[in-house]
């Protein structure tokens, strides 16, 4: 299996053009992060973890010319604003690509993107197939993934096993019976905003409270805003086995 990080940021304090912060006059391109999303490659297939409003950018800079699928983790604009850009493999690959969320994000989907699901298309929109999922196992092209339900405060939100590889965005907190199903990956991704306290996201301290008592032989932290810190700052603080994500960065497991 192949990981690709196509982006470790977050909308979250995104800084004003203004911004003098040490991140963001960063010459250090691991400081430079888009919103998040990730793409596994596994059996042949391509599938991709969220579509931020990034998305069209993050797969031409990673150079993807293929997609078999969308897996949503949930409704919120910095994980779904570029489904719309999914039309230009429809075009190359000349078919639907399905779009695995579940039924209140698909609702969301359709109020956003009323003209991909209306009755009467306007030719060139975007072609999606939406598969419905929950909180049971499912097949991606016959790749199994694991729903693990997180709460983004008040939201529930889907993390993902697939085999040894774990990922969780915009988790607040994660009940005991959903950490049982995190338990024995080998890569854990999970987000870490900031080290301030946030009402919806793992800080940093929390992020590595919940790595260790997942125990994962590889930890990466994601969906990081500004405010975490410099890459480079940031990396000399952590246990050996737990690293910041970066956008570009490619694991194989």
């Amino acid at each position: 299996m192949k990981i690709t990080f196509l982006g470790t940021g977050t909308s979250q304090g995104i800084p004003v053009i203004a911004c003098d912060c040490k991140v963001c006059t960063s010459e250090d391109q691991r400081d430079n992060r888009l919103r998040v999303s990730v793409m596994i490659e596994t059996q042949g297939k391509i599938i991709v973890i969220d579509s931020g409003p990034d998305f069209r950018y993050q797969m031409l800079r990673a150079g993807v010319r293929h997609l078999d699928a969308i897996v949503f983790t949930h409704e919120h604009k910095d994980h779904v604003a570029g489904m719309d850009d999914v039309r230009a493999f429809n075009f190359r690959q000349q078919r639907e690509i399905d779009v695995y969320a579940h039924p209140r994000v698909q609702d969301a989907l359709k109020r956003e993107f009323s003209y991909i699901f209306s009755n009467h298309k306007y030719p060139g929109v975007p072609r999606v197939i939406l598969n419905t999922i929950g909180e049971e196992p499912f097949l991606v092209e016959g790749v199994e993934f694991i729903p693990i339900k997180v709460m983004h405060f008040k939201l529930p939100v889907l993390g993902f096993r697939i085999g040894d590889f774990t990922y969780i965005t915009d988790a607040k907190t994660i009940s005991p019976e959903e950490k049982l199903k995190i338990k024995g990956s080998k890569i854990l991704v999970i987000n870490a905003l900031q080290k301030e306290d946030h009402i919806s996201h793992l800080t940093l301290d929390e992020a590595l409270e919940l790595a260790g008592d997942i125990g994962a032989t590889d930890t990466y932290l994601t969906h990081m805003s500004h405010r975490l810190g410099r890459h480079a700052d940031i990396t000399k603080e952590l246990p050996e086995n737990v690293r910041l994500a970066y956008d570009g960065l490619v694991l194989e497991l």
